[in-house]
């Protein structure tokens, strides 16, 4: 009998949280945007236009804040998801996880699935900026990795926490190494070193100076650091002059 409730409850547990997971769905759909929709389709090429609902990314976030954390934990099991946008507040929930191992888990177990810029990069769990030893060794296995996105997240991960106060000139080292024919990942090592060149400009410059970076990254960082309003003038200019041929 005991047995019998506890496998009814469990088994009404898992009915709610389906339903859950459904509400949410039509919940993003209710805060379509055709508008939006068109947008992002030519934004995002490598994802399928019919996965792509078109919440506005304001709205998702705050969508995603008004979720409760049983509904967001089995939502956030339930992968692989079937649209963009719950990809993009996958993103979201998974960011503002407290708990450095249990964001760490989750950011693992969702990599693999995603296929596209937008979600690699909306992907910022705030908790990593406050465990920032522990998290290097996982980096150093993103960057290695053959997957286009995880390797993007880890050099992303990279730029956003280590560029300033726990920066070190092994870090330019490392990215400048990264050898990939994925877009993605290329245009990731260029803002990498556009970046590095607006906050370590003196520990970066070399790299460019000695065409230490894949032609193709070279040109890109140089081009984003001279469009960049963190970088004055005057450096522009010998950064022109040292644009490839």
């Amino acid at each position: 009998m005991k047995k019998d409730m506890q496998k009814e409850k469990k088994e009404k547990r898992k009915s709610d949280q389906k339903a859950s997971i459904e509400g949410i769905r039509e919940t993003l759909f209710s805060l379509r945007d055709e508008g939006y929709r068109s947008f992002q389709s030519k934004l995002i090429p490598t994802v399928d236009p019919e996965r792509i609902i078109g919440v506005r990314t304001p709205t998702l976030r705050f969508f995603a804040k008004t979720i409760s954390k049983e509904i967001a934990s089995a939502f956030l099991r339930d992968l692989p998801h079937r649209y963009f946008d719950e990809d993009q507040l996958h993103a979201f929930l998974l960011s503002d996880r407290k708990e450095f191992s249990d964001c760490l888990s989750g950011v693992k177990a969702f990599l693999p699935f995603v296929n596209n810029w937008a979600t690699c990069d909306q992907l910022c769990p705030k908790v990593f900026k406050r465990n920032k030893a522990a998290l290097l060794p996982e980096i150093e296995k993103w960057i290695d990795s053959e997957k286009e996105y995880e390797r993007r997240f880890g050099i992303k991960m990279l730029m956003d926490g280590f560029l300033e106060e726990d920066f070190d000139p092994s870090f330019l080292e490392r990215v400048a190494r990264v050898r990939s024919e994925a877009y993605y990942v290329k245009m990731m090592v260029a803002w990498f070193f556009a970046t590095a060149l607006a906050k370590q400009y003196d520990a970066t410059i070399p790299y460019i100076e000695n065409h230490l970076l894949d032609p193709w990254c070279h040109g890109r960082a140089v081009q984003k650091a001279i469009e960049s309003f963190r970088i004055p003038e005057k450096k522009k200019e010998y950064l022109r002059s040292l644009r490839r041929k």
